[in-house]
């Protein structure tokens, strides 16, 4: 399983499964090999689909200024991201469908450093909450005092001593 440290992709994820499930699929038991013809046929379950990718595109940070120009399609970064964090492959493992995983490797590491994902998150739960009639920012938190587990005894008399 991949490790992510951000659950804000995952959520994200989640919160862009649940508009357009139909939307999703390909052909029935087939996996491509190359890419679509057209950019808008996803080619794996876990690409994002054209009203998707309106909703992100907007929120993808553009390329820096001085340098060489961005190279590589923000679109597909994404669906590379999407599909190692859906299906929890290695990085290395990313099919050659994707950019090169160094690249995509490069813009997930990089969007959890600056904060990307954090703000693509909490842009996506407001217009979610938005959408549902509620407020933009959660009134309420619940803590779930049972997981946290404690003993009894605290200090050094709750650990255990070195065997002799």
């Amino acid at each position: 399983m991949v490790e992510c440290a951000s659950p804000v992709v995952t959520a994200a994820m989640l919160v862009l499964g649940s508009q357009s499930n139909t939307q999703r699929t390909s052909e029935p038991g087939l996996m491509p090999t190359h890419k679509p013809p057209h950019p808008a046929a996803p080619s794996y379950p876990s690409d994002a689909t054209e009203e998707e990718w309106r909703l992100l595109e907007p929120l993808i940070p553009p390329p820096k200024h001085g340098g060489r120009p961005r190279a590589v399609d923000m679109r597909a970064v994404i669906n590379g991201i999407f599909y190692v964090l859906r299906s929890g492959c290695a990085w290395r493992m990313l099919p050659h469908d994707f950019p090169p995983w160094p690249t995509v490797y490069y813009y997930f590491w990089f969007g959890r450093r600056d904060g990307t994902w954090e703000h693509l998150q909490d842009t996506l739960r407001a217009q979610v909450r938005e959408q549902a009639g509620r407020e933009i920012s959660p009134s309420a938190a619940i803590i779930d005092s049972q997981s946290v587990k404690t003993t009894e005894k605290g200090g050094l008399a709750a650990t255990t001593p070195a065997r002799k």
